[in-house]
């Protein structure tokens, strides 16, 4: 009876450790070029339930993000940004996505690019 416990009990203090993550921390990278997009991405990202802070930066296009594992995962977030149109490293907008986005947020075309750098 005391093994018993003593498992019962080493498994209780065990599964913790196991719990996915509140407050998880990571950054991904999504393409992009003014501050327009930032507004985008961010609000696309803020949406997705369980994102608590996205912070886009235009010159790095890094998105970093506070989410909760419990709520969310980082292929739902992406999946969020790209429906509004920005392409991540691991996935890709679809061209009606991308045609939604305003001309000066072309980012895929190298005029608007270049345009941006100035």
């Amino acid at each position: 009876m005391k093994k018993v416990l003593l498992v019962i009990a080493v498994m209780l203090v065990s599964m913790p450790s196991f719990a996915q993550n509140k407050n998880a921390k990571a950054s991904i990278e999504v393409d992009g070029v003014c501050l327009m997009c930032k507004e985008r991405i961010e609000k696309a990202a803020i949406r997705t339930k369980g994102v608590k802070s996205a912070i886009w930066n235009v010159e790095t296009h890094e998105l970093k993000l506070i989410y909760d594992e419990r709520k969310t995962n980082l292929d739902t977030i992406r999946q969020s940004i790209v429906a509004v149109g920005h392409d991540t490293k691991a996935l890709k907008a679809t061209d009606e996505a991308y045609d939604s986005v305003h001309p000066c947020c072309k980012y895929r075309d190298e005029d608007v690019q270049r345009d941006h750098k100035n």
